[in-house]
C-alpha cells in the first residue's frame, strides 16, 4: 500500500504485471497492491481477498485535496458509502509525462473491474490493521530478480523447444532411412 502520492509512484513503476491494483474510483486513495500467485488471474481472487482489499483501500480514501484538509478528508472519503473501487492488473496500468504525481491511466477500460463498497466493515479494517506489517521492500531489485527469473524460464523454455525439434528432426530422418 502506498503511503503517499510520491510512495505510490515508486510502486507503479516497480509492480509486476500479474499484481492487481486497488483504488477508490474517482476519488484521492492509497494504491493497493495485491501479489497473484504466478499464473492466477484476477478472476482467480477469493471474495473474502477482494472484500479486505476493497475495505483497505477505503479506509485509505480521501475526499479532496490540500495537507491542511488530509485528516478531515480522509474521513469523509472513508465514512462515504457506495464507493465504487477498481481493480487491474499492474500491466494496464498508463502514466504518461503529462500525468501528476500518483495518477495513472489504464491502457486497456475493459480489463478495469469495478466493486462497490456499501460501508466500512470496522472487524475487516481491525483486523488488517492488527496484521499489518510496514516493510520497506527494494521494489527496483524485487522487479529486476523477477525480470531475471522470467528470462531464465523463456531460455529454459527455448531450450527445450530446440531440443525436442532436433529430436523429431532426427526421428524423421531415421523413419525416411528406413
Amino acid at each position: 500500500q502506498g503511503l503517499d502520492k510520491y510512495e505510490n509512484e515508486d510502486l507503479i513503476a516497480n509492480a509486476l504485471p500479474h499484481d492487481i491494483w486497488f483504488h477508490v474510483d474517482a476519488l484521492s486513495s492509497a494504491h493497493v497492491y495485491l501479489r497473484l500467485p504466478e499464473g492466477k488471474t484476477m478472476a482467480d481472487i477469493p471474495k473474502d481477498t477482494l472484500e479486505d482489499a476493497c475495505q483497505l483501500v477505503k479506509a485509505n480514501s480521501i475526499q479532496a485535496r490540500g495537507s491542511a484538509w488530509i485528516q478531515m478528508a480522509r474521513q469523509l472519503g472513508n465514512k462515504t458509502s457506495n464507493l465504487a473501487i477498481v481493480y487491474t492488473p499492474a500491466s494496464n496500468l498508463r502514466k504518461s509525462a503529462d500525468m501528476a504525481v500518483g495518477q495513472v491511466g489504464f491502457h486497456n477500460d475493459k480489463l478495469v473491474k469495478k466493486a462497490q463498497v456499501a460501508r466500512r466493515l470496522n472487524e475487516i479494517v481491525n483486523r488488517l490493521n492488527k496484521t499489518q506489517e510496514e516493510r520497506f521492500p527494494d521494489l527496483a531489485a524485487e522487479r529486476a530478480a523477477w525480470e531475471k527469473e522470467q528470462a531464465g524460464k523463456r531460455k529454459a523454455e527455448a531450450t527445450v523447444q530446440r531440443r525436442t525439434e532436433k529430436e523429431e528432426k532426427e526421428e524423421q530422418k531415421r523413419q525416411q532411412d528406413m
